[in-house]
């Protein structure tokens, strides 16, 4: 027996099992929908209209996704019922629902949300779903008597979720033709057609483009609608106020006042704007400059987490990255520091290394000769305890073959020099000024996240002659081991890098590029952006907030490919949105 329960449940939490997860039949391209059937308990019935919040017990990722409930089969004899969702894969969350086995566990939380409003016996109405948006549609529909509604269903292409629709009327539209009328959702409904049909009430859901147009027909027909809308959102039980929608009333929770509201209430906020439509290219342009230093694409491996290059050559070529950024190198050997030196976090790793390094006399002997047969830009990572040891090793790689000096000034791993060089816009400009006056290379200096006026730091150095500034190193933290009731680091404090600090390096980035772009053209210089980044998506997004190009770090870690995967995803990226050279969308973000 197919059917919803007609009154509000209250949600509860509940581990349900996996019966199936299959891709959907008729869904354009293949494999983008998935029909998840879940085994939960009989106590959380939905009514028609409510949604669950769900997310795979293994999940990666922090939240649950809020997915409408498509059908609900409820078996009286036994005490669970089927609940089906159908899920269209978008990102990482609703990937991992999609790739479910059965018997896997589900964490569920539901049923939340309003429902459809009953419709008067023998009223006439027109229910209305596009894309994904079929779903929650089509479950109000299966609690409705057959015949009694007209349905329309929209889609880009093909069609999908009309199982169990019993309409008096089907009309489906497709926006290629491959289906049903070619054309939207407009191209069969418009005012005049309401007023024609006589609808008393019509419900939808779908994009937001969609319900904006639905909202605007009805009132013209004067017709009643109730629109369910999707928005982001943590929690689905109005409490984190995350995901609010703008009404006449005021704002209103999407996942507790909705997600079904009245048509007429709804202020549809007007849409960001797109990038201009450039078409795709064949061919792009991946190189940049940073300062006078010439990169074959905008990917370098950060300093300490790439070694020097070799180690990682029989797993990929390394050839296609922009540039390496050796390990931190200090004028005599260093052994770095006792203790536990590497520490797991939720989206992160800490470490305490101490700039162990062979000193730059081995290194330009021994290590060198080996990273410039790796077909790259060599940037070597300077650091120092003091001012003379710095500047004796920036003497030794001027005569030497590296393309690059990082004057790394942000090590917070060391009990002198690094970070403490870095802290001041006055430490700042007088090592990078003395250093320039050294060296002839191209100079980048990698700053530190812990000093008090980032900006200031980043303006000193490029007043002192930096040809860039890299940034940003990592963000000193602390862990405690709870068994021993001790700090887990020996000294106490360790540097934090990872995908959980990347919004917040985003953020230094985009305000010292802010700051740049206010100087003269001639006076300004380039920005490196580092911090959390794991994946191409990232990547664009530190070019957009005006990096010219970026170094990856703890990826590298969880996934030996991710600077090959990262430096392909940038191409791939720039070809379908028509870019023909990285200059085309760096700082993009900053002038919109």
């Amino acid at each position: 027996m197919k059917d919803f329960c007609q009154d509000e449940t209250p949600a509860i939490f509940q581990m349900a099992r996996v019966i199936e997860c299959v891709p959907v039949e008729g869904a354009v391209p293949k494999g983008s929908v998935y029909l998840l059937s879940l085994k939960a308990e009989k106590d959380a019935l939905p009514a028609a209209g409510q949604f669950f919040m769900l997310r795979s017990h293994a999940s990666q990722k922090l939240l649950a996704r809020p997915i409408s409930v498509f059908n609900v089969e409820i078996f009286h004899e036994e005490n669970f019922a089927k609940i089906e969702f159908l899920i269209l894969v978008k990102g990482q969350g609703t990937k991992e629902l999609c790739s479910l086995k059965e018997g896997r566990r589900v964490e569920l939380l539901g049923p939340c949300g309003n429902t459809f409003p009953s419709p008067q016996e023998g009223a006439k109405i027109c229910l209305i779903g596009g894309g994904v948006g079929v779903a929650p549609i089509a479950g109000f529909a299966s609690s409705l008597p057959d015949e009694s509604y007209d349905f329309f269903a929209s889609f880009k292409s093909g069609s999908y979720g009309l199982q169990n629709v019993r309409a008096k009327n089907l009309v489906i539209t497709t926006d290629d033709g491959s289906q049903g009328v070619h054309g939207m959702i407009s191209a069969v409904l418009t005012a005049d057609y309401l007023k024609a049909k006589k609808y008393s009430a019509v419900y939808a859901c779908g994009p937001t483009p969609m319900l904006r147009y639905i909202q605007g027909v009805c009132e013209k027909a004067k017709v009643q609608c109730y629109l369910s809308l999707e928005q982001k959102m943590a929690c689905g039980m109005g409490v984190c106020l995350g995901c609010a929608v703008q009404t006449v009333e005021g704002y209103k929770r999407c996942c507790k006042d909705g997600p079904v509201f009245a048509g007429q209430k709804i202020i549809f906020e007007d849409p960001a704007p797109a990038l201009s439509k450039r078409g795709s290219v064949d061919i792009v342009d991946l190189s940049v400059n940073v300062g006078t230093l010439r990169l074959k694409n905008p990917v370098i491996a950060s300093s300490g987490t790439f070694g020097f290059g070799v180690e990682y050559e029989s797993v990929f070529d390394i050839s296609a990255l922009g540039g390496i950024s050796s390990k931190g190198l200090t004028l005599e050997p260093r052994q770095g520091n006792s203790g536990v030196r590497v520490w797991e976090t939720p989206s992160g790793l800490m470490n305490s290394i101490g700039l162990q390094n062979p000193g730059i006399p081995h290194f330009l002997q021994e290590e060198l000769p080996q990273m410039k047969k790796l077909g790259t830009a060599v940037i070597a990572n300077l650091s120092g305890s003091t001012e003379q040891s710095y500047c004796e090793g920036a003497r030794l790689l001027e005569e030497s073959d590296v393309d690059a000096i990082e004057l790394n000034i942000s090590c917070p791993n060391v009990s002198a020099g690094g970070a403490a060089m870095g802290m001041t816009c006055q430490t700042a400009g007088d090592i990078t000024k003395k250093i320039r006056a050294l060296v002839t290379k191209p100079l980048i200096v990698k700053l530190t996240p812990q000093a008090p006026d980032i900006v200031g730091v980043a303006l000193a150095c490029q007043e002192a002659g930096a040809d860039a500034i890299s940034l940003c190193n990592s963000f000193q933290g602390v862990a405690i081991d709870i068994e021993r009731g001790v700090p887990v680091f020996d000294k106490i404090k360790a540097g934090f890098g990872g995908p959980a600090i990347r919004p917040i390096a985003l953020r230094l980035v985009w305000e010292v590029v802010e700051a740049m772009n206010k100087l003269p053209e001639e006076k300004r210089i380039p920005v490196i952006g580092i911090g959390g980044i794991a994946n191409w998506r990232d990547a664009v997004e530190f070019i957009m907030a005006g990096a010219a190009a970026v170094q990856v770090g703890t990826a590298t870690f969880a996934n030996p490919l991710a600077m090959k995967e990262i430096v392909e995803g940038l191409e791939a990226f720039m070809r379908r949105k028509g870019f023909r050279n990285v200059r085309e969308f760096c700082g993009i973000a900053q002038r919109s």
